[in-house]
């Protein structure tokens, strides 16, 4: 196991966000803190010294700052800070190697979009195979510890072997001491597009079956978390607006990306895209075969 808990910080509302999730994580985990902040002006021999001079300046301050915000509201917290040199998205993904969770903020942009992803966590999320959780600025959420947790959403595809992503799942209801909700999409066959008499008959019974390997989906996760409340919804139509509608109630969404690479570069998945862009929660996206 991975012993600490990695947070990005660059000393906006998002990071400091993120900081304080990342730091309530950390507690769970009874792991360390590390806060890190990239600064790309240091590779560059074009920027004057005075510019790279004030850029250590304020990155010292936003790692400062934010040092000292979180061990004011954990002061049992192992906390360190690290200033990386290099292109942020990159030097994130490096940092996040030997981390077991990779902490981000994101911009709350109103109820239409939850989250604005910016190029650098965008950037970092496709780099990295470490699960990575990305968090926008909620006053409810960031201010203090949940005396009682929400409970965790679970995007899962019966389709792939997604243990990663179960599990991921079921150790974060573990240490919140909260329930698993596990939300499936599915679509008729296209073959019944083209039949001349469809019988409704059919289309519940492949919803029964779709159920079915849901549930022997989660049975061995329910098993390993006995204490840990598991339901499932499998349902004919995209899943997407059911998680969006799960988030509002949610103290994490989990989805998970498949690691594939194409001469176009990594691919991150319709889904985790759509969540990461759409979902008022903070969104955990776990890398998987």
């Amino acid at each position: 196991m991975k012993h600490h808990v990695t947070v990005g910080v660059d000393g906006s509302p998002e990071s400091r966000a993120a900081a304080r999730w990342g730091a309530r994580e950390a507690v769970l985990r009874e792991v360390p803190l590390r806060l890190v902040h990239a600064v790309d002006w240091l590779i560059s021999p074009s920027v004057p010294a005075p510019g790279r001079e004030a850029a250590d300046r304020w990155a010292d301050e936003a790692l400062t700052d934010a040092a000292e915000d979180v061990r004011r509201r954990h002061p049992g917290l192992e906390v360190s800070t690290r200033c990386l040199s290099g292109r942020p998205a990159a030097a994130l993904a490096a940092e996040a190697a030997d981390a077991g969770l990779l902490v981000l903020g994101s911009r709350g942009v109103g109820g239409l979009v939850g989250f604005l992803i910016g190029s650098v966590s965008l950037s970092t999320l496709v780099a990295t195979e470490t699960p990575v959780v990305l968090v926008r600025v909620s006053d409810e959420r960031d201010e203090a510890q949940p005396t009682r947790y929400r409970e965790i959403v679970l995007g899962v595809d019966i389709h792939e072997a997604a243990d990663k992503v179960l599990a991921f799942a079921f150790e974060e209801a573990d240490r919140r001491g909260c329930a698993v909700r596990a939300i499936h999409g599915w679509k008729m066959p296209s073959m019944y597009q083209y039949a001349p008499f469809f019988d409704p008959e059919n289309e519940r019974e492949i919803g029964r079956t779709i159920t079915v390997m849901l549930d022997e989906m989660l049975m061995p996760w329910r098993h390993k978390f006995p204490s840990v409340s598991a339901t499932h919804e499998a349902f004919e139509g995209p899943a997407l607006e059911q998680l969006f509608r799960a988030a509002a109630s949610a103290d994490l969404i989990v989805v998970g990306r498949r690691l594939r690479r194409s001469p176009l570069g990594v691919h991150l998945g319709s889904v985790a895209h759509a969540v990461l862009h759409h979902a008022a929660a903070p969104v955990a996206v776990i890398a998987h075969d």
